[in-house]
């Protein structure tokens, strides 16, 4: 597509603090639809363009991780017309993008429950995954069918699992074993987590990693992102004081 941005090069990073991973709930795709008198799915069309915007500017502030929250296992309730156009454009967004994320050397990681899904939405994350396996540079983690409290329900499972197969013991369980079993091993937890609309809740998002998160809420609907509202996320993180519990210096 002609009006896609383009992914820039990375740039030597102007902060002097910059979060190693970033969670997204890109939220008021509908609401802004409404607002310009549009048809919701136009949102959600606009919404892609947007996360095209936001990948870019991972990679051009050489950002580790990103994690997006793009269908919730509670938005499977939505009307199906709603569900078959989010869908869809989800399909055509890896049918286009993938090889860009190649060219510049993103990962692609789905993150959530893969049981009950249509056999084209499983090769549709397959071909996402496997074609960008190799790439070393930004993991773009899209959370898809994906839960906070599912995903912790299926962590414990995985340990309960493993305990009646002895393979641990009920004083192996800590916090770094369950860490482990979550769809996120292996990754650091999110530094910084941005929620668009003006909504200041995490929506059963990432709720384990999200422990010592820094959060920013800003107004403005998710198809309306761009690079000032990133580099604005970016000023106020490196403002705040993180003191995991501490006292600080």
């Amino acid at each position: 597509m002609s009006n896609e941005p383009a992914i820039a090069p990375t740039i030597a990073s102007e902060f002097a603090v910059l979060p190693q991973h970033i969670g997204v709930i890109m939220d008021g795709n509908g609401r802004w639809a409404t607002s310009q008198g549009k048809p919701r799915n136009d949102g959600h069309r606009a919404g892609v363009e947007a996360l095209r915007r936001l990948v870019a500017c991972a990679v051009e502030f050489e950002i580790d991780y990103l994690t997006i929250f793009s269908f919730s296992s509670e938005n499977w309730t939505r009307p199906a017309d709603e569900i078959n156009a989010i869908l869809g454009l989800m399909k055509r967004f890896v049918a286009s993008d993938v090889s860009k994320f190649v060219a510049h050397n993103v990962r692609v990681r789905i993150l959530g429950r893969r049981e009950g899904l249509s056999k084209a939405i499983l090769q549709m994350i397959d071909q996402a995954e496997s074609r960008t396996a190799h790439c070393t540079g930004l993991q773009l983690n899209v959370a898809f069918n994906y839960g906070g409290r599912q995903e912790i329900t299926d962590a414990v499972r995985a340990l309960v699992q493993d305990a009646a197969a002895g393979k641990i013991s009920a004083a192996d369980i800590d916090e770094a074993a369950i860490a482990e079993k979550l769809y996120t091993a292996g990754m650091p937890d999110p530094d910084l987590i941005f929620r668009s609309s003006g909504e200041e809740r995490i929506s059963n998002f990432l709720l384990w990693q999200a422990a010592y998160a820094e959060f920013v809420f800003y107004d403005e609907f998710w198809p309306e992102f761009d690079r000032e509202i990133f580099v604005r996320m970016l000023e106020e993180f490196a403002g705040r004081k993180r003191r995991f519990g501490g006292v600080g210096a």
